[in-house]
């Protein structure tokens, strides 16, 4: 495939982004909800925890057939398919009427938006210069960073006056003007992919990955510093300032937004930044080594602090943590 002309690519990265950036609100609006839905539902801890993990759950039952099919299909076909899921989603959780329905309802809304980041980034690869890609993929998770900044303030503002059923008949409206938007300016795809490599399963295709030395030693990495920040951000952190800080509801989301924009703020400067720290051999594993130690003692310090942990803190941690 021929790159993209300038024009173009801004056009197709903003027609991915707004799906990405509605991935993002969506996956993140429980931590806001979360006081209405207690009480509404008179829902426990654990069924918070379970609601945000059904998410997840959906999410991650794509994730190993959803290369091989982007590689085939290409990301407008295989997007557009599961944002159709995503509608669904949106509606069932609007439509709920007890702690099961928001459930399903949440893991159809995980499956419908998994591929809202990997579609972009597989067409990026081959639609952008190689200098342009390290930073349309920081700015696409910057795009998600103003989804979480909009699943705060913005939604608790909106609250009274289309409730949070509204919240999510809108958003699935927002869901297929987004499709729209993809269908319209997406380029076509040519898939690159043998018909011996259709035969060999996905598990096999995989194989390779999971045999790798390098992703062994990563994969922790990722799972329990980006996965924890990630899970603190998208559920916990709204119900640990209002049982533990004992913040009212707008003062969580008031917490939750900065938290979000510290996210924001970091993919912004990583997009910068990161082809100039290319040119001077700062690599991955050298940031990773000086910024973990921090992390830990970031993680460490809101444990033994508690209640009287500052959200500078936790936004402070949001940022190592991207990094």
């Amino acid at each position: 495939m021929r790159l993209l002309s300038p024009r173009k690519a801004a056009v197709v990265f903003m027609a991915f982004g707004m799906a990405y950036f509605l991935s993002a609100l969506i996956r993140a609006v429980t931590a806001t909800l979360a006081p209405t839905l207690v009480q509404e539902f008179s829902l426990q801890s654990r069924d918070l925890g379970l609601l945000a993990g059904g998410y997840f759950l959906g999410f991650a039952l794509t994730q190993l057939p959803l290369g091989l099919w982007l590689d085939r299909l290409g990301p407008k076909r295989v997007e557009l398919s599961f944002l159709m899921v995503a509608v669904v989603g949106c509606l069932a959780f609007a439509l709920a009427q007890n702690f099961w329905s928001l459930l399903a309802a949440r893991v159809l809304c995980g499956v419908g938006l998994s591929a809202c980041l990997m579609a972009p980034l597989t067409g990026y690869r081959r639609w952008y210069a190689p200098e342009q890609q390290m930073r349309s993929n920081s700015w696409m998770l910057m795009v998600g960073s103003f989804g979480m900044v909009a699943s705060t303030l913005p939604v608790q503002w909106l609250m009274p006056f289309v409730g949070w059923r509204g919240v999510f008949v809108l958003l699935g409206a927002l869901v297929v003007m987004a499709m729209l938007a993809i269908a319209w300016q997406s380029p076509r795809w040519q898939s690159d992919i043998d018909s011996a490599s259709l035969r060999t399963g996905v598990l096999d295709s995989y194989r390779e990955v999971w045999r790798n030395p390098y992703f062994k030693k990563m994969a922790p990495l990722g799972f329990f510093s980006y996965g924890g920040m990630v899970a603190m951000q998208t559920l916990w952190a709204g119900p640990w300032m209002v049982k533990v800080g004992g913040y009212s509801a707008q003062q969580a989301a008031t917490g939750l937004f900065g938290l979000n924009v510290a996210m924001l703020l970091a993919f912004w400067l990583w997009g910068w930044t990161n082809p100039w720290l290319t040119r001077k051999a700062y690599n991955a594993e050298r940031l990773i080594t000086w910024g973990m130690p921090l992390n830990f003692c970031l993680f460490t310090t809101l444990v033994f602090v508690g209640g009287s942990a500052s959200t500078g803190t936790a936004a402070l941690l949001t940022l190592v943590s991207v990094s």
